[in-house]
């Protein structure tokens, strides 16, 4: 599974909060499976819950929400695209006091994996990316603000957040 590392890597990146503190960003994976049709080849899908922990977190909570969305935009692309698929992610909070929380999201993810046989002998595996839509609004460079505080910046370099 190649998600949950791309996610945490990119999560580290752009919230200044656990840029300082990274042992505060904790990833599980939940309730997976292993889903292949039978088809000829081995090609199948993981499909699991990512938990996505934050733990003592006194930044604003957008620092964090915005950034997961972004990577979610592309690399789970249909939370967004189809409507019975929005509401999926999940958060729970726990307000430890006037400045900090732990903060818990369930995400379903998904990962397609091609499987074929090599000519020499084997099998080549291969994670494919998910389809991308077009999305001018993606930025290289994000300030992140909330009135006039800037809360959280980050730069994504092209390709950076992908599988």
């Amino acid at each position: 599974m190649i998600k949950p590392d791309s996610l945490r890597a990119f999560i580290l990146e752009a919230v200044p909060h656990l840029r300082r503190n990274p042992d505060a960003l904790q990833v599980f994976i939940d309730r997976g499976n292993l889903v292949s049709t039978g088809a000829p080849g081995f090609a199948f899908e993981y499909r699991y819950t990512l938990n996505l922990l934050v733990t003592d977190y006194a930044g604003h909570r957008d620092a964090l929400v915005v950034p997961l969305l972004v990577w979610l935009r592309e690399q789970q692309p249909e939370l967004f695209q189809n409507p019975n698929q929005r509401e999926q992610i999940r958060f729970e909070a726990d307000i430890l006091d006037r400045d900090k929380m732990d903060l818990s999201f369930e995400i379903p993810l998904t990962e397609r994996v091609g499987v074929t046989p090599r000519e020499a002998g084997g099998f080549s595996v291969e994670h494919y990316p998910e389809p991308q839509e077009e999305a001018p609004w993606l930025a290289t460079h994000w300030k992140l603000y909330l009135r006039d505080q800037l809360i959280a910046e980050w730069d994504i370099e092209e390709g950076q957040n992908s599988v």
